[in-house]
């Protein structure tokens, strides 16, 4: 039996707990039984191995498994809020990652945040997006999909910010969807929906609602600070849908350094134009936005994923019983 826990619900749309539901189901594939909980509790019957999600969230849950099963390898899959500034601005406890067997980092950049010391026991597994229909966009604007809970780490008002700057001329709109996280930025955010034509927070709906809104969009919009390896990045690449993100590493570590869709991160002004000119397809940018994550799409196939926790269980020898 292998043990997953997450700090997020297990259910619903946060990005931990659907990653969990994920790797659960392709590690049954793998001919695991695998258990998904909240956190860990003490007693009950013994596990082979621990997959935690996030270092400093799940901390508790690592050292209080490896007191009940001292011999058992534990992975820890770091997310954006541990890597990023970086492990000690973080607050990951470097005895919980000196428990771990293997670490691992869901983009090419996340192994070189932890250093020449942990690299050796790194793992990089991109996550995989789920098969999304796609469906026609609308003909009468130009329509960008936000999908982003409300809180600081996500710069959650910059689309606002950056749509207010486009020419009088441009169809651009935002659609935003997620979690009201922070109290304070959401009345922002439902402000900005009252009074900018161009921008409307949802809140949070259904992940089925939120593909297909996806699925619809000409373009992914990620404006966050820090990202471990989003999770929706991987579902807008399943869907065919371009990505406009912040130039962080969890993106380019993704999509690449050479990706054209980048802006700096904050910038409202850059990004407005950056909107504005795929949008007109300004040197043919959009075109090139659209064949780059089209050539992407293999990095996020699911059977991919499932061959990089193949090798990582065979790795905890802990070998596929396909």
């Amino acid at each position: 039996m292998i043990l997953i826990v997450t700090p997020a619900p297990v259910v619903g749309a946060q990005g931990n707990g659907v990653t969990a539901q994920r790797w659960a189901k392709l590690l049954r594939r793998l001919g695991h039984e695998v258990e998904v909980r909240e956190g860990y509790r003490r007693g009950g019957a013994p596990r082979d191995a621990l997959i935690a999600l996030h270092a400093r969230k799940s901390a508790d849950a690592v050292r209080a498994f490896h007191a009940d099963h001292p011999k058992a390898p534990v992975v820890i899959a770091m997310t954006g809020t541990d890597l990023y500034p970086d492990l000690v601005s973080a607050q990951v406890d470097p005895e919980v990652l000196a428990i771990a067997t293997r670490l691992v980092v869901l983009q090419r950049e996340g192994a070189a945040q932890l250093g020449p010391a942990l690299a050796g026991r790194t793992d990089v597994i991109v996550q995989s997006g789920p098969d999304i229909a796609p469906r026609p966009p609308r003909t009468d604007r130009f329509e960008v999909a936000f999908l982003a809970h409300i809180r600081p780490v996500k710069d959650p008002l910059r689309p606002a910010a950056a749509v207010r700057l486009l020419p009088a001329a441009s169809r651009t709109c935002v659609v935003h969807l997620g979690e009201g996280r922070d109290p304070k930025l959401a009345a922002r955010a439902a402000a900005e929906t009252r009074a900018n034509p161009r921008y409307e927070w949802r809140g949070a709906v259904p992940r089925e609602e939120a593909l297909r809104v996806l699925a619809g969009s000409r373009l992914l919009l990620l404006t966050s600070l820090h990202e471990g390896g989003a999770n929706v990045v991987s579902e807008a690449l399943a869907a065919g849908v371009p990505v406009v993100s912040s130039a962080i590493p969890g993106s380019t570590g993704l999509l690449g350094a050479g990706y054209p869709g980048y802006f700096p991160p904050g910038d409202s002004e850059a990004l407005a134009a950056l909107l504005y000119a795929a949008e007109e397809d300004h040197g043919g940018l959009y075109r090139a936005l659209k064949a780059q994550c089209a050539a992407l799409r293999p990095l996020v196939d699911p059977e991919a994923e499932k061959r990089a926790l193949a090798r990582l269980l065979r790795a905890l020898d802990l070998p596929a019983h396909e």
